[in-house]
């Protein structure tokens, strides 16, 4: 149920970035990554695609309900407890 969810949420213009990726069950790269149709390509199959067994973390950050995107810029990548890889997002302002 989930591979159709994530898809839905792509289609309708929803927009994610991963911010926590737990290491053990992903690998840390996919941390910072955008939530789109490529990432969803490349998730391996044990992997939710939701992250509904805790792989990753996202910040929804422009979709259809959404007045405007919360604008932010990509920080550091940083490993936390020798597990979790984060990807800081500062939000930049308007322009």
């Amino acid at each position: 149920m989930s591979r159709p969810l994530a898809h839905d949420f792509v289609r309708l213009g929803y927009r994610a970035v991963l911010v926590c990726v737990d290491a053990h069950q992903l690998a840390a790269e996919f941390s910072g990554r955008e939530f789109d149709a490529e990432l969803l390509r490349d998730l391996p199959p044990r992997v939710d695609p939701c992250g509904e067994n805790g792989e990753f973390h996202t910040f929804v950050y422009a979709g259809p309900e959404f007045r405007q995107a919360v604008r932010h810029e990509r920080g550091a990548v940083v490993l936390r407890d020798r597990r979790f890889v984060y990807c800081d997002l500062v939000e930049t302002a308007a322009r």
